[in-house]
């Protein structure tokens, strides 16, 4: 049996330039009837949350197909389980099409649940409730360090103000009786895979980062957030909490000026960023491409190229 082409993904912080790189390099090996892209950020798998998440519009994809954006309501919950899933059958199915898939995102999991060895641990409902109850009443720092405890190891790589990732680590611990990081993904590919991200310089990062939040809400975030809290955004326990919607909200109910938001988004995106460099700098496997202000897109694109046919 004819070896697949590898997998190529382009992973990295947010605002460094993935969607342009994937963009390229799709045009570049042989454009729409050749190539096609699924996205790894979890939330853009929500309709209507365009803005806030930086989403491609239709109109500048090229023609490109796209794949696991607007898969969700915003009441829903992204699952990255469910992620794994479907993105793994598009992967396939792109494939059967005699075309190739290229993964695109930043949101760290969900990349290495399409890329990795992964297998996700069973839940149990009335666990996550009882965790939950006790997450509103006594705050994650209560679960935090009750996680300290049972599982330190997890503990110290998860942000206490992660609430929902300090209740899943608690959950897995008490539902396997093993630690969280057992389940978390080996470094060991499902398919050959070419992984590749933008290396930009951090001040430059966090100026583009700056402008962006500045451009979402002049560019129409608060009413692109009044309509999605007509659809229930603010019953959705993920898509409520997202940057960007939670600052929106805040100001549409008088709690923030929309200056002062703008700061926020910006803050928090950059914190996000960081998190994002921790985690994927982490992994030897990336191939680091040339880019910020002084790199010509198309110096970054040559250098894609290179890479995968090294």
């Amino acid at each position: 049996m004819r070896t697949p082409e590898p997998l190529v993904a382009v992973v990295g912080m947010t605002a460094s330039g993935k969607s342009d790189l994937a963009l390229d390099l799709a045009d570049a090996l042989g454009g729409p009837d050749a190539v096609e892209i699924v996205g790894a950020d979890a939330m853009q798998l929500y309709r209507g949350m365009d803005i806030g998440t930086a989403k491609v519009p239709p109109e500048q994809r090229r023609g490109i197909a796209h794949h696991q954006l607007d898969v969700l309501d915003v009441t829903e919950e992204a699952a990255v389980a469910a992620y794994q899933r479907h993105a793994r059958a598009d992967v396939a199915a792109i494939r059967d099409r005699g075309r190739t898939p290229i993964l695109a995102g930043g949101s760290a999991l969900y990349v290495r649940a399409v890329l990795d060895r992964l297998e996700f641990p069973a839940t149990d409902p009335s666990v996550r409730a009882e965790l939950e109850d006790r997450a509103d009443r006594l705050g994650a720092r209560h679960l935090h360090d009750e996680l300290a405890v049972r599982d330190p190891a997890a503990a110290s790589r998860i942000d206490p103000r992660n609430t929902r990732r300090v209740i899943r680590a608690l959950e897995v611990v008490r539902v396997t009786g093993r630690p969280y990081a057992a389940s978390m993904p080996e470094q060991v590919y499902v398919t050959p895979t070419i992984q590749m991200a933008i290396d930009i310089p951090r001040d430059q990062l966090d100026a583009r980062i700056g402008a962006r939040a500045r451009t979402m809400m002049d560019g129409g975030l608060l009413e692109e957030t009044e309509r999605l809290l007509q659809a229930g955004l603010a019953r959705g326990a993920t898509a409520s909490r997202a940057v960007g919607y939670a600052q929106a909200q805040d100001v549409l109910a008088g709690r923030m000026s929309a200056s002062e938001a703008v700061e926020s988004v910006a803050r928090a995106t950059r914190q996000l960023a960081r998190r994002q460099e921790k985690w994927f700098r982490r992994d030897p496997r990336i191939h680091w491409l040339p880019g910020g202000e002084d790199v010509d897109p198309a110096d970054t694109l040559a250098a894609a190229l290179r890479t995968l046919r090294a």
